[in-house]
C-alpha cells in the first residue's frame, strides 16, 4: 500500500511539473545543446575535443558526447526545473493536507525526490532520442546500435540526475537555501562539480569524463600512432579548423566503475530523506525546515462610525470643514468622496512604485556592496574595469532582476493588476524599473568609458543595459517564475566571463581594445523582440481570461 502511495504521489507530481513552461524552454535548452554535440563535419564549435580530433559520428560516441553534455547542462539547468515542488505543494495548501494524513516524513520527502528524478531522467530520455536522430542526420554511420547509444545516458547521466534531484530537495528544505540565494550557491557548487568531476581522482568516478577520456584516447592512439597531444576537452569551445576523426566503438565499463555509479545513486537516496530529521511537513508547530510559522494575529482597530448623510453635510459645510484637493463633495445621497484622476506625469509615478516594488526587501548589506563595486568602477584601471569589474557590476543584481514579469504571479496578485486600466504601460514600466536598476549598478563603467572616449564600450554597455531586463521580463512572462533567468543569466554569464565573444552581449570582450562580440545594434534589436514577447504574450493571457 505504502508503495501505490509513494508511487501514486510521484506520478502525480511529475505530471503537474511537465506541463509547466519552464520544462518545455529547459528541455528545448537541452535538445539545443544536444545538436551541439553532434556539429556539422566542416564546424568550427565543438563540444568534446580529443586532441585535435573527434569521434566518428556512430551509435557509441553520439551517445557519449552527448550523454555527458547533457549531464553537465541538466546538473545545472534542470536543478532550477524541479527545485521548487516542496514550497508548491505549501502556497497551494496540498502540503497541509498531507500533513494531517498518516504519511511520514520520510516518504513524503522519498515520494518528492522520485518525481524529481523521473522529471529529470524524461529529459535524458528525450536527449537520447535527439542523439539517435542526430547520427542519422549526420549519415557517417548510420548503424544504430541501441546498446552503446543508451549505455553513456544510462551510467554517466542518470547517477548525476539522481544526485541534482536530491540536492533540490535538499535546498527546499533549508531555509537559508530556499530562495534565490540557493540558486546561486547550487551555480557555484554546479560549476565545482562540472570541473571537479572531470579529474580521475574525483570520488565515485564524478562524471565519469576520465574513463571515456582514457578509452577516447586510447583509440586515437592505436588508429594513428600517437597519443592525443592536445589533451581532453569538454566544453563548448571553437577551433581554428575542422577535427579530425577516428573511430571509438565505447568502453568497457569495469565492476569497480558500475559500483560508483551505484554507490551515487544510492548516496543520493540518502541526501534525499536526510532532511527528515528536521523538516516539519508543514505544521506551523514546527516551524525549522518546513512552512513557515503562523505569525500572531494582529490586533484590528475598531472601526469607526460611519457619517450618515445628514451629518457628513453638516460637517462639510461648517465653517472648520476642509476638502481635500482634487477630491469632489458628496452628494445630499451620501455618495462616497470620488478622486478626480491625475493624468500627468503618470508614468513617472507609476515608474517609481515599481521601481520600489522592485528592490523592496534588499538588504542594506546588498547596497553595500554594489556601493563598494561602484567605488571600485572609479578607481580600477581602465582595462579592468570594462573587462572585469563590468560583468561582476552586472551580475550582482541577478535575484532582484529575476522578479521581474514573475513577481506578481508568485505573490498572488495577477488577479488585482489583471485589473490595471492600461497593461502594456504597466509592463513598460515594470521592464524600466529593470532598466533603472541596471543602469544604476553599471554606471561606475559608464562613466569610465565615457570619460576615455570610449564610443565602442560605451555604444556596448548600452546594448547590456537594454538587454539585461528584457530578457529577465521575457522568461518571468513565459515561465511565470523567477528561477528559469536565473538558470539561463548565470550560464551565460558563465560563458561571456571566459571570453566567448559570441554571447559578449556587454561589451565586455575585447580584441585589441574593441568589444569583439555581437554588435549594440544587434543585441538592441533582440531585446526589442523580447520585450515584444511581454506584450504578445500578456496580451493573449488577458484574451483567454476575458
Amino acid at each position: 500500500m505504502t508503495g501505490s502511495v509513494l508511487a501514486g504521489l510521484a506520478v502525480g507530481d511529475f505530471r503537474d511539473r511537465v506541463r509547466r513552461p519552464v520544462y518545455a524552454v529547459t528541455l528545448l535548452a537541452a535538445v539545443g545543446l544536444g545538436h551541439l554535440a553532434v556539429p556539422d563535419a566542416g564546424g568550427h564549435w565543438t563540444i568534446m575535443d580529443v586532441g585535435g580530433n573527434r569521434g566518428v559520428y556512430n551509435s557509441a560516441y553520439v551517445g557519449a558526447v552527448t550523454a555527458l553534455a547533457g549531464a553537465l547542462w541538466l546538473t545545472f539547468g534542470g536543478f532550477y526545473v524541479v527545485r521548487s515542488g516542496i514550497a508548491r505543494d505549501e502556497t497551494t495548501g496540498v502540503g497541509q493536507i498531507l500533513a494531517a494524513t498518516p504519511l511520514r516524513t520520510s516518504q513524503y520527502l522519498l515520494a518528492k525526490f522520485l518525481s524529481n528524478l523521473l522529471v529529470l531522467a524524461s529529459m535524458v530520455g528525450v536527449l537520447a532520442v535527439t542523439a539517435l536522430l542526430m547520427q542519422l542526420a549526420r549519415g557517417e554511420d548510420r548503424a544504430v546500435d541501441p546498446a552503446a547509444l543508451a549505455e553513456p545516458f544510462l551510467l554517466l547521466s542518470l547517477p548525476l540526475m539522481a544526485v541534482t534531484a536530491a540536492a533540490a530537495l535538499l535546498f527546499e528544505t533549508v531555509p537559508l537555501l530556499r530562495g534565490g540565494f540557493g540558486n546561486v550557491v547550487w551555480f557555484v557548487l554546479a560549476m565545482v562539480l562540472a570541473i571537479g568531476g572531470q579529474s580521475a581522482s574525483a570520488p565515485l568516478d564524478g562524471l565519469g569524463v576520465h574513463r571515456i577520456a582514457r578509452s577516447m584516447g586510447a583509440a586515437l592512439e592505436a588508429q594513428h600512432g600517437t597519443a592525443d597531444p592536445g589533451g581532453f576537452s569538454l566544453g563548448l569551445t571553437k577551433v581554428d579548423r575542422p577535427l579530425g576523426t577516428f573511430r571509438w566503438d565505447g568502453f568497457d565499463p569495469s565492476s569497480g566503475f558500475l559500483l560508483g555509479r551505484l554507490a551515487l545513486v544510492l548516496a543520493a537516496f540518502a541526501v534525499a530523506v536526510l532532511p527528515a530529521l528536521w523538516f516539519g511537513r508543514f505544521d506551523p508547530a514546527r516551524g525549522s525546515g518546513g512552512a513557515a510559522a503562523l505569525p500572531e494575529p494582529a490586533e484590528v482597530p475598531e472601526p469607526a462610525a460611519v457619517p450618515t448623510a445628514a451629518g457628513a453635510a453638516g460637517r462639510l459645510s461648517g465653517p472648520d470643514a476642509t476638502e481635500p484637493a482634487g477630491a469632489r463633495r458628496t452628494t445630499a445621497r451620501g455618495a462616497l468622496p470620488r478622486t478626480e484622476p491625475r493624468r500627468a506625469g503618470a508614468f513617472g509615478r507609476l515608474l517609481a512604485g515599481e521601481v520600489r516594488i522592485l528592490v523592496q526587501g534588499v538588504s542594506r548589506w546588498w547596497w553595500l556592496v554594489a556601493a563598494g563595486l561602484t567605488v571600485a568602477g572609479f578607481v580600477l584601471p581602465t582595462d579592468a574595469v570594462t573587462g572585469l569589474l563590468l560583468p561582476l557590476v552586472w551580475l550582482w543584481p541577478v535575484l532582484i532582476w529575476s522578479r521581474l514579469g514573475s513577481q506578481r504571479v508568485e505573490n498572488g496578485l495577477e488577479v488585482l493588476l489583471g485589473a490595471y486600466p492600461s497593461a502594456r504601460r504597466r509592463l513598460l514600466a515594470e521592464w524600466a524599473s529593470g532598466l533603472v536598476l541596471t543602469a544604476v549598478t553599471g554606471a561606475a563603467p559608464l562613466i569610465r568609458m565615457l570619460a576615455a572616449g570610449d564610443g565602442a564600450g560605451t555604444a556596448g554597455w548600452l546594448g547590456g543595459a537594454l538587454f539585461v531586463p528584457s530578457l529577465a521580463m521575457a522568461l518571468g512572462v513565459v515561465s511565470r517564475s523567477h528561477r528559469l533567468f536565473q538558470a539561463v543569466y548565470l550560464p551565460l554569464w558563465w560563458v561571456l566571463v571566459n571570453n566567448v565573444a559570441a554571447v559578449d552581449f556587454m561589451g565586455a570582450v575585447r580584441v585589441d581594445g574593441s568589444p569583439a562580440g555581437p554588435g549594440p545594434l544587434l543585441v538592441g534589436a533582440l531585446s526589442a523582440v523580447m520585450l515584444a514577447v511581454v506584450f504578445l504574450v500578456g496580451a493573449a493571457r488577458r484574451n483567454v481570461k476575458g
